[in-house]
């Protein structure tokens, strides 16, 4: 889908917002003068106009004026003050795009809702939870639909988190899993590599050896693992030969049960982004 027609006002200038636009800006997916960014911090506004040409406002309503879809790049602890400033300056034309994470799309939905009515309004909600990758546009994106979202709605976000890598449609109640698996999983692979890379100096290596090896180990497997169309699982038997190091290495994660400890830290995760939305 083409988003040529489209203004997307970015409320929000941190990273996640600035690797979108660097993503839609480089496919050509929009031009500089469709997307605008709000931020209150002066020295962010003041790069991504210099950087990608964009226009900026420091006002909520201002950016959500002249857009079609208003990305919603905030913390979830500062959502409510930005939808009461957007709730009477938003109409049926508006798309909300939300990347905070444990903000469901209903308490969204209720807080543009005239007067904050708390029975819910018929804002055109998605909600997206995506991963830090995206900086380097290898993410990895889950989006849901709210009560009023269209099937062309999630079309319009997908275009969007595309620009930064791949994305794939959930329904809602499967978003804490999401935010376990794929939303932190990056630092479980950042905390893999530090691993790796302690072990080989404990190996005798020299540390900034040590390093350069893990994070190329991890960067070529991951490589490989995009693009060699195989299985995990044929992957990792294929570098494992019988009575080999390898071997030796999986026998020891397999006894101190990693693959459990995995299991139990994705559900801590999930649990905790069940409690941060209130769930």
């Amino acid at each position: 889908m083409t988003l040529n027609n489209k203004t997307i006002a970015f409320i929000g200038a941190g990273n996640m917002a600035e690797a979108l636009i660097r993503g839609l800006l480089a496919a050509k997916t929009v031009s500089p003068e469709k997307v605008i960014v709000m931020d209150i911090r002066k020295e962010r506004l003041s790069y991504f106009a210099a950087e990608f040409n964009v226009r900026t406002t420091f006002d909520n309503a201002t950016a959500a004026a002249d857009a079609n879809v208003v990305v919603l790049a905030v913390k979830p602890q500062q959502m409510s003050v930005v939808l009461a400033a957007l709730r009477s300056k938003i109409n049926e034309r508006h798309l909300f795009i939300s990347i905070a994470a444990g903000v469901t799309t209903e308490r969204i939905e209720r807080e543009l809702a005239p007067n904050n009515s708390g029975t819910g309004g018929k804002a055109r909600i998605v909600r997206v939870m995506p991963n830090v990758p995206a900086l380097v546009k290898a993410g990895a994106a889950a989006l849901c639909k709210g009560a009023h979202a269209s099937d062309e709605d999630m079309a319009v976000a997908e275009a969007i988190f595309s620009a930064v890598g791949v994305t794939v449609r959930v329904e809602e109640k499967f978003m804490d899993a999401v935010t376990a698996l794929s939303g932190s999983g990056p630092a479980y692979v950042f905390y893999v590599t530090e691993a790796m890379a302690k072990a080989g100096v404990e190996a005798g290596l020299d540390e900034a050896m040590a390093k350069r090896l893990a994070r190329q180990t991890v960067y070529g497997a991951a490589k490989l693992l995009v693009e060699c169309n195989e299985e995990v699982e044929v992957l990792r038997r294929k570098v494992t030969s019988p009575g080999g190091t390898t071997e030796a290495a999986l026998k020891v994660m397999s006894e101190r049960k990693l693959a459990e400890i995995f299991v139990a830290a994705m559900q801590a995760a999930a649990r905790r982004s069940k409690e941060l939305s209130g769930g």
